[in-house]
């Protein structure tokens, strides 16, 4: 069974990052939805994320390192369960040496956490917290916060783990449009801004904080808002151009892709035509 594909009604601060990236790759995914083949770097990073929060779900003295560790192949397990496909990244591997070695390294990135942040001493509010608002311009927001942590204050701080390392300052922007993202949902969805952004980089054991005021907030919303009457023009006009960057590299497009000889699928959205508006 098809579904018939559906214009882009909502932001996520990853499928945001992709048009910023390159407009056609947006299209790939959010509107022709196109396969990608999984990556064990991807599927590494949602491991940890899990392992990180059903740590939470025991006792704050029970919240050890080697407990921690033990988590990690009943994730894997669980994943696999979800989503059968990622067992494509091991299908080669008869003796199991290169899941082992991959279940070992989501094992480190897991126990250098614990050099980073006490577990013993946080109660998150949220964990995995999926967060939806509309602004007033009709644009939803949406994405999920790895976590939420709430001072007896009352200061809000979000919390995201990256299982990469920490990016050199001049290539920080993304990171922290993500969260400047996040806290905007969070503001527009509770009336207070983040007291701070904190990103944890267990590859590189750094991290990272940022304390956002609301001029920063509703930047990141005006920016957002342009970003929105460009993806609704190129929806409206399929007008989705390629912008190669030194990333084309790495992506599962390439096939299709006008920077590489080749053809996009047909469009499957109506085409407005020149001249008209989507309001006439």
């Amino acid at each position: 069974m098809t579904t018939t594909p559906q214009p882009p009604s909502s932001l996520s601060p990853s499928r945001a990052s992709d048009f910023m990236q390159c407009p056609l790759l947006y299209r790939f995914r959010v509107i022709d939805k196109l396969p990608e083949k999984p990556s064990e770097a991807a599927t590494r990073g949602t491991l940890v994320h899990a392992v990180l929060e059903r740590l939470f779900d025991d006792p704050a003295t029970e919240r050890t390192a080697p407990r921690a560790r033990s988590l990690v192949p009943g994730q894997w397990d669980r994943l696999l369960e979800s989503k059968p496909e990622l067992g494509e990244l091991f299908v080669e591997d008869g003796e199991g040496e290169r899941l082992a070695r991959w279940l070992g390294e989501a094992e480190r990135l897991v126990e250098r956490w614990f050099t980073l942040e006490d577990p013993t001493r946080l109660e998150p509010a949220e964990r995995e917290l999926f967060v939806e608002t509309e602004l007033e311009s009709g644009l939803r927001l949406r994405g999920v916060i790895d976590r939420i942590d709430v001072a007896p204050s009352g200061d809000v701080r979000i919390v995201d783990y990256k299982t990469g390392k920490a990016p050199r300052p001049e290539y920080s922007e993304g990171a922290l449009f993500q969260m400047t993202f996040y806290a905007l949902v969070v503001w527009r969805l509770k009336g207070v801004v983040p007291r701070r952004l904190q990103l944890v980089y267990l590859g590189s054991g750094d991290v990272v904080t940022y304390d956002p005021v609301e001029a920063d907030l509703l930047r990141v919303e005006r920016k957002l808002l342009a970003l929105w009457d460009a993806i609704r023009l190129a929806t409206e006009t399929g007008d989705w151009r390629p912008r190669p960057t030194k990333l084309c590299g790495w992506c599962d497009h390439q096939a299709v892709c006008p920077e590489f000889g080749g053809t996009p699928p047909v469009y499957p959205l109506p085409l407005i035509p020149a001249g008209r508006t989507s309001s006439e």
